[in-house]
């Protein structure tokens, strides 16, 4: 534990230190991300000690506040979301270091470096916390830190209201996390989590539907993720980065360690699970797949992720409530190491849309177009992580999802009806979301970097630095070595899943173990078939070698010379599918046909509004804000009147409390 919070400390002095040097913008952002790279290396240290040995590291210090003590542990839950956590944020912040310099004649960069950091140190705290109040005040450290992050280039009105509609939807999630630590407290008489035990069945479920409302809102689940495609476009790069991918799993840990406070699981809780994954991978999904912006398609794709995550949580917590140890520990490991895998290929995309950004000044992805021949560092780690989102061997992203596919079906072969139910929902819905996953980032990868440039920033996009692409190649190399290594890596998982569940040490390796030795042969297959492949590629330059090529256009349907307009562009790409389920995606059309014998221009623009806040946020607040302007009469601007208003309620509640 002393390691730990000196790796804290030396983070929160990084940030300070930036925030005093912040008249040189150099110097702000060097002290800024090596204060986040050293103390994140130092503090990584004892959580690689606990998740690996088993034991945790626990410090309980007196404090003042009502309910109140600073109780913090390292456990192996609190170590598997730790680690992400901490390297992420430290190998994003070398790319910070170059992404902000750009804006260092129009801002203060101390200021965003000083909430990064302060931020980091937030979401360290929540999953280190074992008391409410602690968990609480941790939980808005890192809301409020990463407010001020989206609202970064504040000037800008989308930017304002991104960071408005942030700022609502954490806390209206952080309403729902006070009540729930209301309730536990009052039941357990504190809110020391090691001191609450026995929670009867009622409370259980009102308390799991609260989690599933505060920490499903910080999550993205659907309809409460309508914050994720304002504010992470809206933010820094480098900063979606972190939200997206370590930020908003801060939700899930919090679900998971609820579920260990709570006891047994009903069959219930585990179909609602699955069903708010299946429902937020598909819907995240197609809703990604109809973005005409980079970063906003990457944050549909944070829902979407989510929602697999949510789905390996809720095949997990059903095998322990059928006690099958194969669908709990394939269910657990398939969905936590998924935070893994996710917190690297999104990581690395959403810095892969940065450096695009970066370089062409517009995310729009039809305006882009041909800038792999003038960014071919940035293009080729995009196309590693957009394989990787995919799901496809042998890449990190595919053994995630096949550890609950194989979960499923070793624990209902020979199953009833019951069982076919089931393999329809949790492999169906992961078979659609892995197919237009794979739809979506054909069309974002090939119409952003083939082709012809469509536009003038196109046409003079340039590489970004060494910061910037020495963060991207991490990234990108960690995916794939999460991939080849990860019959090895899924054993780490097993004191996580030993703390999850009921199950026995031995189960869970033996588990552990038959699925390492499926995962060793598709690593096999997969490097024996990577080897083929460059084996033939240089077979057929040898033979090439002393022979004229040739090199000419395709066929051009008679034009002499294809420009960019007859390429595809991101829309009528992915318009097949969105037709397809036109039910769930609320598409409007703006067309304009030419006319006349010589016509001169056409013009077709479409846009998809989210059906979360189309028909349930946007009637919501219709309807508070009709409420609250019939009592506008309140306000009269006169401070006599609001003193009387407050004599009158303390009156109130005096008597009230004599009563």
């Amino acid at each position: 534990m002393p390691l730990f919070l000196l790796g804290l400390f030396i983070i929160f002095v990084g940030g300070l230190g930036s925030l005093i040097s912040s008249r040189k913008a150099v110097l702000a952002s060097f002290i800024g991300a090596m204060g986040t790279v050293v103390g994140s290396i130092i503090a990584i240290i004892p959580t690689f000690q606990v998740l690996l040995h088993g034991k945790t590291e626990t410090l309980r210090l007196n404090w003042s506040i009502p309910s109140g003590s600073f109780f913090i542990q390292i456990d192996a839950i609190s170590a598997f979301f730790l680690i992400p956590i901490l390297a992420l944020s430290a190998i994003v912040s070398i790319y910070g270091s170059e992404y902000l310099l750009a804006y260092r004649q129009q801002k203060n960069l101390g200021v965003p470096w000083f909430f990064y950091n302060l931020l980091l140190i937030g979401m360290s705290l929540v999953v280190v916390a074992r008391n409410g109040v602690l968990f609480l005040i941790a939980w808005e450290i890192m809301s409020l830190s990463s407010f001020f992050l989206v609202t970064f280039e504040y000037e800008k009105p989308a930017v304002r209201q991104a960071g408005l509609i942030y700022l609502i939807a954490m806390h209206i999630g952080t309403a729902f996390l006070i009540v729930f630590f209301i309730l536990l407290g009052h039941h357990a008489g504190s809110l020391d989590f090691d001191k609450i035990s026995g929670v009867p069945s009622s409370l259980a479920n009102i308390l799991f539907l609260l989690a599933i409302v505060g920490f499903g809102t910080k999550a993205g689940f659907m309809p409460l993720h309508v914050w994720l495609p304002y504010a992470h476009p809206a933010a820094p790069s480098h900063v979606s980065a972190v939200m997206s991918c370590v930020m908003i799993k801060t939700g899930i840990y919090g679900l998971v360690r609820a579920l260990t406070i709570l006891g047994m699981p009903p069959a219930w809780w585990c179909w609602l699970l699955i069903l708010i994954g299946a429902t937020a991978g598909i819907l995240g999904v197609l809703f990604a797949l109809a973005q005409h912006d980079l970063k906003r398609l990457l944050a549909y794709h944070s829902v979407e992720n989510i929602g697999i995550i949510t789905i390996g949580l809720g095949v997990g917590l059903l095998g322990i409530n059928m006690n099958s140890p194969v669908l709990a520990v394939l269910g657990f490991t398939g969905g936590l190491f998924h935070v893994i895998n996710h917190a690297a290929f999104k990581g690395l995309l959403f810095l892969g849309a940065g450096a695009v950004l970066h370089s062409c000044k517009t995310g729009h992805i039809d305006s882009l177009g041909g800038i792999i021949k003038r960014m071919q560092w940035t293009a080729f780690t995009f196309l590693i992580g957009s394989i990787a989102i995919c799901g496809l061997p042998p890449l990190n992203g595919f053994v995630s999802e096949f550890l609950i596919y194989l979960g499923v079906y070793k624990n209902n072969i020979g199953g009833g009806f019951e069982a076919m139910i089931f393999v329809l929902i949790v492999i169906g819905s992961l078979s659609l979301i892995g197919g237009l996953a794979l739809a979506c980032f054909a069309k974002a990868f090939c119409i952003t970097f083939l082709g012809l440039p469509r536009s003038e920033c196109a046409q003079h996009a340039h590489e970004v630095g060494f910061g910037m692409k020495f963060s991207m190649v991490t990234l990108a190399f960690l995916c794939v070595l999460l991939g080849i290594f990860s019959p090895l890596v899924i054993k780490s998982a097993e004191n996580v899943i030993l703390e999850i569940s009921p199950f026995q040490l031995q189960d869970i390796q033996g588990e552990l173990e038959a699925a390492s030795t499926i995962l060793w042969n598709i690593v096999l297959v997969s490097l024996i078939l990577f080897v083929m492949i460059i084996g033939f590629s240089v077979l057929r330059k040898m033979l090439l070698r002393d022979r004229i090529i040739k090199e000419t256009v395709t066929w051009d349907c008679g034009y002499a010379k294809p420009d960019s307009r007859m390429q595809y562009t991101a829309t009528s790409f992915a318009q097949p599918l969105t037709n397809l389920f036109k039910l769930f995606l609320p598409t409007r059309e703006d067309v304009s046909l030419s006319k006349g014998i010589f016509p001169s221009k056409s013009a077709f623009h479409s846009d998809t509004s989210d059906i979360g806040e189309k028909y349930i946020y946007k009637p919501v607040y219709r309807l508070i804000n009709l409420f609250v302007s019939k009592l506008r009469w309140l306000q009269h601007g006169r401070l006599q009147i609001y003193v009387l208003y407050i004599a009158l309620t303390l009156l109130i509640l005096l008597i009230w409390k004599l009563m």
